[in-house]
């Protein structure tokens, strides 16, 4: 049965655009991961500083392996736009 991961991220004063671009630049490396059903980015209407991402997986363990398909630099500079550590849920779906 597949999974939803919806994790929140908010950035720092005056690097909404840049977390902004940083989350949008590595959909396609969630996308391109082993597991992934689906993958959307979404900004707060009334906080520009936070953001939900909602992906679809076939499983928890899958969206935890995609995470090596980020290049660690990339994390590395990306650390420097978040205000608070994101953070991070999985949901089953209720039929």
């Amino acid at each position: 049965m597949a999974i939803a991961r919806i994790g929140e991220f908010r950035a720092l004063a005056g690097q909404e655009d840049a977390l902004a671009h940083f989350l949008a630049s590595i959909t396609p490396l969630i996308l391109g991961s082993e597991g992934a059903l689906s993958c959307q980015l979404f900004r707060d209407r009334d906080d520009a500083a936070r953001f939900l991402m909602i992906e679809h997986w076939e499983t928890p363990e899958a969206h935890q392996a995609s995470v090596k398909n980020i290049p660690p630099d990339l994390l590395q500079q990306a650390r420097g736009l978040f205000a608070a550590a994101p953070v991070g849920s999985y949901f089953d779906p209720i039929d």
